[in-house]
């Protein structure tokens, strides 16, 4: 998809707000579903999947199941909210050799594992919303000593020269993107952050209790846990 396109900085390939949100990612629900709602925190639009199994409901993307992202930026960020429930997504990357390769976090595992084509890590988060940061180029060349080259596919399922992207349920999304590095939050610009909104009086601005929010409400930044994902070398459990 992105094969020929210039990468630098931010690159999103999903969020909340707009026409179509998943426009470039196809859907797959049983037993469950997947639409846009009403976040009660940010009071804004966000994707929420919610299914009894993660594994019959998902988004993936690319749309065509044939195509790969071509993505080179290393680093894929994601904002998304703990429903407290099983959730876990899978990129499948492209190294260097010319090997695809799978990486794939759930909140539901204990341990780590690196087999030759798929690397599975547990992942913790903490309640509400997370910023979730994953270093493709680094879990690639700590998993298997090779070289990131592009993302293929992203499941929340499959494909580091291209990417594949998969995301399961539960969770509720506010953005994909990928980027070149870590930003701060100061760097970031507005639209790639989280606002609480909070209404205006006399005085100032005070923050009020979720009910109390309504149209003519301000909006503040409000940081989400940052959750690194690393691959720690002691605990990896190669077969």
């Amino acid at each position: 998809m992105f094969h020929n396109t210039f990468q630098s900085g931010l690159l999103s390939v999903l969020y909340s707000i707009g026409s179509n949100p998943l426009q470039i990612w196809d859907k797959k629900v049983r037993n469950g579903y997947i639409k846009r709602i009403k976040d009660d925190d940010i009071q804004s639009s966000v994707v929420e999947m919610l299914g009894t199994n993660v594994s019959t409901t998902y988004i993936s993307c690319p749309l065509d199941p044939k195509q790969t992202l071509g993505i080179k930026l290393p680093f894929l960020v994601m904002i998304v909210k703990n429903m407290k429930k099983y959730f876990t997504f899978e990129v499948q990357v492209l190294d260097d050799r010319g090997v695809k390769r799978r990486f794939r976090a759930s909140n539901y595992q204990s341990n780590t594992r690196v087999k030759p084509f798929i690397c599975t890590m547990p992942m913790r988060l903490d309640d509400d919303w997370n910023q979730i940061q994953f270093n493709l180029a680094d879990f690639t060349k700590r998993a298997y000593g090779t070289s990131y080259v592009e993302t293929l596919r992203i499941q929340n399922n499959d494909l580091i020269k291209w990417i594949i992207f998969y995301i399961h349920a539960n969770c509720r999304i506010r953005r994909v993107f990928f980027a070149d590095r870590l930003y701060t939050e100061d760097e970031l610009p507005a639209e790639f952050k989280l606002y609480l909104p909070i209404k205006s009086t006399v005085h100032g601005t005070d923050s009020l209790p979720i009910s109390d929010y309504d149209s003519t409400s301000a909006l503040v930044c409000i940081p989400t846990n940052v959750l690194f994902l690393w691959i720690w070398l002691l605990t990896l459990s190669t077969r």
